[in-house]
């Protein structure tokens, strides 16, 4: 282990050297520092060449294999042929039969059976997932609170808007690591909820895209158009019909439409709506049995609402978002910002979280352990952080694993293995510089997440375009990539 840590702190060392600067450098400087590089990088292959040598010495004494990165089902789900990487520094062995198509179930069953009981790297992996904490902040407790919280509201919701004309709030939905049950290392410790907006009487909801927007960032505008009431069947009395009744009746009542109150043109107001739903909340608070023990600050925000809660030592901050759902589907357009800028306060970007949060619900009840992928998400987004992969592609990335590899395979003992596959999974992407979207297009969801047929047949968007565009920083990831890798191949060796 001494050899392993010294050769992990040289190699670190070796990568981290500063690429060659673009201005105030002559010529041979350039030069003199190019050829540094390339022997730093010589001698890191050499290393890590070494150090995989003597890790497959030791595993084929005992007659088992280490570090296998294979993930079943890649090239069905790329659609194409990717060429095993001749890079020598990667720690792999692979057996011909386990991608042997001929094999047929049987091949399935006797990996598996490998993975119970031969596989090196399985005693280190159970160490390892041992190992693993969560969070210090409890996950499970403030998401319960949370949804306790948001129970008492949308009850006090409802019957704050009942006689009015403004959106009628629904049943919060958990969305974001939190409810998925993991947290990265750069999680900022927002619970966050999104609050569905339906119309009002007399009011319809229709969504326009915004041409404007990207395919992977999509936004919508929500065009409000008033609908007749006046055949409405009502058991006390008729409402008032604001396609039919005269403006002298509506203003004698004081009815306005939505319209007139939280629009801009014919679009539902992002800023306006969060204003208006700020103020509901507040003076909803009161009505709810949380106020009695629960100090609450209220940090209203131009596209959400948000709660910073404490009681005692604890506290627990919570943004509430609001969308609207596109039709039937587990796809919303919500108040939430994308990447991109948004500058039209009409602009509603299309949200993805709770199609993704129930993906996350569906894997849980299938796996043999139930939190092992996202042992396997910790790993990557805290103990391997810094290595200039995002959470979001960590999570792309173990997503699609997810639906490549087998359930029955996701359980303790294949621990080590499942991260090589997701390792595995990550270099076909950095090498085709191209990271599907895992929503939008993908025909392997579960049958249980509902998307818009629109969704369903768009093509993917690749999340690694910007690698595609920019060699420099393809290059960089590339490198990025060897550091994890060695990394994690360490962190195994150690355990």
């Amino acid at each position: 282990m001494a050899l392993l840590s010294i050769i992990f702190v040289l190699v670190e060392s070796l990568i981290q050297y500063p690429q060659p600067a673009g201005d105030g450098l002559d010529e041979a400087t350039h030069r003199r520092m190019k050829e540094r590089q390339e022997m730093l990088d010589h001698e890191m292959a050499r290393l890590l060449q070494e150090l995989e040598e003597r890790r497959s010495g030791e595993a084929s004494n005992n007659g088992v294999r280490e570090g296998e990165d294979s993930v079943d089902g890649w090239e069905e789900c790329m659609e194409v042929k990717v060429q095993e990487s001749s890079d020598a520094s990667e720690p792999r062995s692979r057996e011909k039969e386990d991608h042997d198509g001929g094999k047929g179930e049987s091949g399935s069953d006797g990996m598996e059976d490998r993975e119970k009981t031969g596989y090196a790297g399985n005693e280190q992996g159970i160490l390892l997932v041992d190992r693993i904490e969560w969070p210090v902040e409890d996950l499970e407790r403030g998401c319960s609170v949370i949804a306790e919280l948001m129970e008492s509201l949308t009850r006090v919701f409802v019957d704050s808007v009942s006689n009015s004309f403004y959106p009628v709030p629904q049943e919060a939905i958990g969305v974001g690591c939190a409810f998925e049950g993991w947290s990265p290392r750069d999680w900022d410790g927002v619970y966050r909820v999104l609050v569905p907006l339906n119309p009002p009487p007399g009011h319809a909801f229709h969504l326009e895209p915004n041409s404007a927007g990207q395919v992977a960032d999509r936004t919508f505008n929500v065009c409000v158009e008033l609908v007749c009431t006046c055949e409405k069947e009502q058991v006390e009395e008729k409402p008032l019909c604001f396609l039919h009744h005269s403006q002298k009746e509506l203003r004698r009542e004081q009815k306005r439409s939505l319209l007139e109150t939280l629009c801009t043109g014919s679009y539902l107001d992002v800023e306006k709506t969060s204003h208006w739903f700020c103020h509901l909340v507040r003076s909803s608070w009161l009505q709810v049995p949380q106020w009695h023990s629960w100090y609450v600050v209220f940090q209203p925000c131009s596209r959400s609402c948000r709660l910073e809660l404490s009681k005692g030592s604890e506290s627990l901050t919570v943004e509430m978002l609001f969308g609207v759902r596109r039709g039937d589907s587990d796809i919303f357009v919500s108040s939430q910002p994308t990447k991109a800028t948004i500058t039209a306060s009409t602009a509603w970007a299309e949200m993805y979280a709770v199609a993704e949060a129930k993906f996350f619900r569906h894997i849980a009840r299938q796996l043999p352990c139930e939190s092992l992928h996202l042992k396997c998400l910790q790993l990557f987004t805290c103990i391997l952080r810094g290595t200039g992969f995002s959470s979001s592609t960590w999570k792309t990335v173990v997503m699609h694993v997810l639906t490549t590899v087998p359930l029955s395979r996701w359980h303790r003992r294949a621990f080590a293995r499942r991260l090589w596959d997701i390792m595995a999974y990550l270099d076909r992407c950095l090498q085709l510089t191209h990271l599907r979207h895992f929503v939008l297009g993908n025909e392997r969801l579960p049958a249980e997440i509902s998307l818009p047929p629109a969704i369903r047949g768009v093509v993917p968007p690749n999340l690694f375009e910007h690698l595609a565009r920019d060699p420099a920083a393809h290059r960089e990831a590339r490198q990025a990539y060897g550091r994890l890798r060695f990394r994690l191949g360490v962190l195994l060796s150690s355990h």
